[in-house]
């Protein structure tokens, strides 16, 4: 799997401490910086695009994957598992163990099956997913109805929510918008962030427009679905003593399936912002022509080389 970066411009920021230990961003746009500097800006800014994409998508394949009873069942860290998760009453259940994590159930409707809110908890131990990821903490989801129905909706945020030492947090929405000819979900990020214990982090805003285009009849065999992915998302990236800001957009819609943890094609143009998109330093990344695997290419001024995702 490749990406492609090429990236824009630079939003630097020059931290100062202050007496009250609050750091503040210099705008450092109109400084001139070094070919090293520059790939060094585009190397982070399309990183952190790629590393939020990975995380937050990861959480719509988990949410779609608790049971059939609120979405499709059977995908992200529920994926190969048969879990009806329903109690004699044919509501669903308080509690139920799958694997190494717990699923709890609480029915905020009174008698009503929805609004319902699952926590998903991988505890402070850490929980291995077959994707090779260790997951920490709580996911917690409010379902407004099935998600297979049109107009349903789940609302996530997280508690102590982190991927091996990747802290998550933010709210993650995703709504159902499908129609008579197509099943659509719309996937909203806000405030999200990614933090590493090193003081590094990524903050990211983005709006995804999730359509499906294989798979549609065997809406319950999520094995063979694939969606198109397009939209757009903007952010701030912090490495070491320098932040920079960024824009991006799916150029080429990303694709993804749920039979593989990662997107396997499709591009998305990263800018640093205030740069022009002409140039040099515009970042493209480049997931590839349809192989599941973890790998992608990052190219920065005409020159590539291949990234890991996580």
């Amino acid at each position: 799997m490749r990406k492609v970066i090429n990236a824009t411009r630079l939003l630097a920021a020059a931290f100062c401490t202050s007496l009250l230990i609050i750091s503040c961003q210099k705008d450092t746009t109109t400084e001139d910086l070094s070919a090293q500097e520059e790939e060094q800006a585009s190397t982070a800014t399309a990183e952190s695009e790629a590393q939020s994409e990975a995380i937050f998508e990861d959480i719509f394949d988990n949410i779609m994957g608790v049971n059939a009873e609120v979405a499709i069942g059977g995908t992200g860290v529920f994926s190969g598992r048969t879990v009806s998760g329903l109690d004699a009453g044919g509501r669903m259940m308080d509690t139920y163990t799958v694997g190494c994590f717990t699923v709890t159930v609480d029915h905020l409707g009174g008698t009503a099956i929805y609004p319902i809110r699952v926590t998903t908890d991988f505890g402070t131990a850490g929980c291995t997913g077959r994707d090779g990821r260790t997951r920490y903490g709580k996911i917690i989801t409010t379902y407004s109805g099935r998600m297979i129905i049109p107009g349903s909706s789940a609302t996530t945020t997280f508690d102590g929510y982190r991927v091996g030492d990747i802290s998550v947090s933010g709210t993650h929405t995703t709504i159902n918008q499908s129609t008579s000819s197509e099943r659509k979900f719309v996937v909203e990020v806000g405030n999200g962030k990614l933090s590493w214990p090193n003081g590094n982090y990524v903050q990211r805003t983005s709006r995804r427009v999730i359509t499906q285009v294989e798979g549609l009849g065997t809406p319950l065999l999520p094995g063979d679905d694939v969606f198109t992915i397009t939209g757009s998302a903007s952010g701030t990236v912090k490495r070491d003593d320098r932040a920079m800001s960024w824009e991006s957009v799916i150029q080429e819609p990303l694709r993804k399936r749920f039979s593989c943890h990662w997107i396997v094609k499709g591009t998305v143009k990263t800018i640093r912002r205030n740069q022009s998109s002409t140039s040099p330093w515009v970042g493209v990344l480049n997931y590839g022509t349809g192989t599941c695997d973890n790998k992608a290419t990052l190219t920065i001024n005409g020159v590539e080389r291949q990234i890991t995702l996580h």
